[in-house]
């Protein structure tokens, strides 16, 4: 169900995770949000973190607001986004050092940056059926509402990442624990559209990950993830983010193009397909406009999150005209490839990308005769060094 999206065009969004401020030092450690809120410094931390985020994308011109993931530690390249879910999730046994390689790791080792990112994920098993959960996406939605009139998004990691990464001593079955998550996940994403949010993002169904393995069957992780978000869209906006990658702002997929995923990706219960778009060249452009439904959109990444070079207004533009070959004007979200969080850059790089990623919408649209957004990091009324 279409609701902050529905009948317009060449929206701006960010994928969800921003740069924590660096005063920001209060962590949850395992806690329910709600702990955390009843805490003195934690609550004024988190709740000023969520107003720091706020006003930076409201200075960039942002349409749809992100909360930047402020609920997750400061863990080493974004290790809390996975455990946030496996910390708060009956079933899951304490962190270890050790977990299994990852098929991505093969010509890795010691003195590689994605190595120390493995050895410092203290990834959990699976000891037992998985139960209740504790995430509180509600609570989160509801500390950051009150702060913009502009519809906000809210994600969190899908069950189907966490099946592959966890360690199951439980199941034996991987397909057996991935339905059980994805119940579990479902409850909690239907407490946060309850709680009026207008939009919710799912992150990471492992379809185009998995796609080459023939002892994983891609219809089986449809059918899960349709499970995850089974009767969502009755009552929001439902996105689905996907990329190759994202911790320390790494690539960990070595193939680019979703091609023969976006079949998968088309038979999924969502509203949104978030996908990668600048840091492959735009190389699917003609695919997601061709393999992708009309009752679909598109939430197309026109800014990377693996550069510190802040794209030009001009290239996101060029970037923009050439989706529009394939993707109508009102099917096509403006985003970045993945989340700026995750130890990728700074919080002005993350600023002035933002803002790039509007000035490039706002050349497309003046060139579609569509209204323009207001830039409030662009005026230069508003302009702290004087013009000459």
């Amino acid at each position: 169900m279409f609701t902050a999206t529905k009948n317009k065009a060449l929206l701006t969004t960010t994928t969800g995770a921003l740069p924590r401020p660096s005063w920001y030092t209060a962590n949850l450690r395992g806690m329910p949000l709600s702990h955390g809120f009843s805490q003195h410094a934690y609550r004024e931390q988190h709740f000023d973190c969520l107003a720091c985020h706020v006003a930076a994308q409201h200075r960039a011109g942002i349409d749809i607001m992100v909360d930047g993931d402020a609920r997750l530690d400061d863990d080493v390249a974004g290790r809390s986004w996975v455990s946030y879910a496996t910390e708060r999730m009956q079933g899951i046994g304490a962190p270890r050092v050790e977990r299994p390689p990852a098929s991505f790791m093969a010509d890795k080792g010691p003195g590689d940056l994605m190595w120390e990112v493995i050895e410092a994920s203290m990834t959990p098993p699976v000891e037992g059926k998985i139960g209740e959960t504790t995430l509180e996406l509600d609570r989160a939605y509801k500390a950051i509402a009150p702060m913009t009139d502009r519809p906000v998004k809210i994600g969190s990691i899908s069950a189907q990442i966490l099946a592959l990464m966890l360690t199951d001593e439980h199941y034996k079955d991987r397909h057996a624990l991935l339905m059980d998550m994805s119940k579990a996940l479902n409850r909690e994403y239907h407490a946060l559209a309850d709680a009026g949010a207008p939009l919710l993002q799912v992150e990471e169904p492992a379809i185009h990950q998995i796609i080459n393995d023939p002892s994983l069957k891609p219809e089986k992780w449809v059918a899960a993830f349709n499970v995850e978000v089974a009767g969502l869209r009755k009552k929001c906006e439902v996105w689905c983010h996907t990329c190759w990658g994202s911790p320390a702002a790494q690539r960990i997929a070595k193939v680019q193009s979703y091609a023969k995923a976006l079949p998968y990706f088309n038979e999924l219960d969502i509203d949104v397909l978030t996908v990668e778009g600048a840091s492959n060249g735009g190389i699917d452009l003609e695919n997601f406009g061709k393999m992708i439904s009309k009752n679909k959109k598109i939430a197309l990444g026109v800014i990377s999150h693996r550069t510190l070079q802040v794209e030009r207004p001009e290239e996101v533009a060029d970037l923009v005209r050439r989706a529009l070959k394939y993707i109508e004007p009102e099917r096509l979200i403006l985003t970045s490839d993945c989340g700026f969080g995750r130890q990728s850059m700074s919080r002005m790089h993350a600023f002035y990308k933002m803002v790039s990623l509007v000035r490039g919408a706002n050349i497309v649209r003046k060139e579609l005769g569509l209204e323009e957004t207001y830039i409030p990091a662009t005026d230069p009324k508003l302009s702290m060094v004087p013009l000459a």
